[in-house]
């Protein structure tokens, strides 16, 4: 019996042994490396919580990319306000002129004269992302002047706090002028759902009926991922694939922004990841995720992946620091002219 304690005291050595390394050994969480499905100077990416205003995630989030038609969530917010204030009605009929009606698509197709009410309008910028729309609504709301309009648009920007936003157009179609930031169009998109709770509900439509016929949206997120109710997407080359998407289930309230992806499939998985890497249980321990862009190796993440802990966005308590400028390409205007079809052999913007 005296033999056998040696025995027992190596043996409970070698499992306490063991037990170490296998605490020392464990596997890196699998938010530890993230695929990014873009070209690294034309990604940026923001995960807000909605209802602190903390940022969870965020990659060049305050870099300037193009909104793309994005650009329509504030043509969407003016025209609410115009709603709210008593300006129109829903059944208030906007004009369509020329210079509205020669938009190239995506676009309803509207002739010279021809009108559309206010609630057809929302409909039709929100599921089509219609570019005539759009800019026939600009023009009424900004005294027949599209210019004027975006002046109005880029000066409610900046009252919101998108500090990095410009527009020079009421529907997204490619301008050198006209840009944004992953951050910016968070702040856009929580404020729509806090300052127009009665109208959110457009942005999560994926179809309507106009003229005796259905028309379908972009937006595939809505209907794939639980909990996902709006909020809009955008494509021009320049831009790459974009969108805001709003998740809101289970008391957790997200907005989730990507810019630059290579295509609307692969922007969709990304978003959806991001949001699943959000509401994971360990985000709050998890270490920066090293970035994997298309077409490369891992990375380390980029300086300033993740704010400090007290950062947040307007509608909330408003961020101490400014927005470093980012200097945009030179683009030509004469860029593919959908902001939500595809364009193979896209031009890249030159590394920031």
């Amino acid at each position: 019996m005296p033999r056998l304690f040696p025995v027992l005291q190596k043996l409970i050595a070698l499992l306490a042994l063991l037990a170490l390394v296998a605490g020392c050994t464990t596997a890196a969480p699998p938010e530890s490396v993230l695929a990014v499905p873009a070209q690294p100077q034309k990604y940026a990416a923001i995960v807000v919580d909605a209802s602190t205003g903390k940022t969870l995630f965020e990659v060049n989030s305050r870099s300037q990319r193009y909104p793309a038609s994005l650009t329509k969530m504030m043509t969407l917010y003016m025209l609410f306000e115009a709603l709210e204030s008593g300006r129109v009605t829903k059944e208030t009929r906007i004009p369509v002129s020329d210079h509205a009606a020669s938009q190239p698509p995506t676009k309803l197709r509207f002739r010279r004269g021809e009108t559309i009410d206010v609630d057809s309008a929302i409909r039709a910028m929100v599921v089509k992302s219609a570019n005539d729309v759009a800019v026939a609504v600009g023009e009424y709301l900004g005294g027949g002047s599209e210019d004027q309009f975006a002046a109005m648009m880029t000066a409610k920007a900046r009252s919101l706090g998108m500090s990095g936003t410009s527009f020079r157009n009421a529907c997204g179609l490619p301008d050198d002028g006209q840009v944004t930031t992953a951050r910016d169009m968070a702040v856009l998109g929580m404020a729509l759902e806090k300052r127009f709770p009665q109208h959110f509900h457009y942005f999560s439509e994926s179809d309507f009926m106009f003229r005796g016929r259905l028309v379908r949206g972009h937006n595939d997120m809505l209907g794939r991922v639980r909990g996902v109710d709006g909020i809009k997407t955008g494509y021009i080359r320049a831009s790459g694939y974009n969108i805001v998407t709003s998740y809101n289930a289970d008391g957790r309230h997200l907005i989730v922004v990507v810019m630059g992806a290579d295509s609307a499939r692969q922007r969709n998985d990304h978003a959806e990841a991001l949001i699943q890497r959000s509401l994971g249980p360990a985000i709050a321990d998890a270490g920066q995720p090293r970035l994997m862009y298309s077409g490369q190796q891992p990375a380390s993440p980029p300086p300033g992946l993740l704010p400090p802990a007290d950062s947040a966005l307007p509608g909330l308590p408003p961020p101490d620091q400014p927005t470093p400028g980012s200097a945009v390409p030179d683009q030509s205007a004469s860029d593919f002219p959908s902001p939500d079809l595809a364009s193979p052999g896209a031009p890249l913007l030159p590394t920031q």
